[in-house]
């Protein structure tokens, strides 16, 4: 089990940003592994995983091509910020309500804007909650669906 849990902290930190412990936790739960973080933190020891200003690196960088993890200078992605920040996806009528980890709204609502959907009127972040506002409630459906395939994936 613990191999099989090390093979994924190194993929997930190779494939994306993780900025904190509390972040791995989340996305390896995703992927049915549920640690504390006193095994997770072990693990990052043994693993010899070092954080930067862009989260966590490999010993000798994250692999990802011939970009280092720290030249990124583009901001994260939608999926990224959900998978990070979102916790909860609900409709109501025109309106999607996401909900997020603390101090997360307003950067994933910065994102959704970013992203320029047609189906998005606007977004309000909150410090949890983020309000993403619809024409109507069959695109709010739409939108509804989108970030749950991200917030499950």
């Amino acid at each position: 089990m613990k191999s099989l849990r090390h093979n994924a902290i190194r993929e997930l930190v190779a494939q994306s940003l993780v900025a904190s412990q509390d972040e791995l936790r989340r996305k390896l739960r995703r992927r049915g592994f549920r640690v504390t973080q006193a095994t997770l933190s072990r693990d990052i020891h043994e693993l010899r995983l070092s954080k930067g200003p862009g989260g966590y690196l490999l010993p000798g960088g994250n692999g990802s091509g011939s970009e280092a993890a720290g030249e990124d200078n583009s901001p994260p992605s939608l999926a990224e910020m959900i998978e990070g920040f979102g916790l909860r996806v609900k409709r109501a009528m025109n309106q999607v309500v996401v909900t997020t980890v603390t101090g997360g709204a307003q950067p994933l609502a910065a994102a959704l804007d970013h992203v320029g959907w047609a189906d998005v009127v606007g977004t309000l972040g909150g410090d949890d909650t983020v309000l993403v506002i619809c024409p109507d409630a069959r695109r709010a459906a739409d939108v509804e669906a989108r970030l749950r395939v991200m917030l499950e994936s």
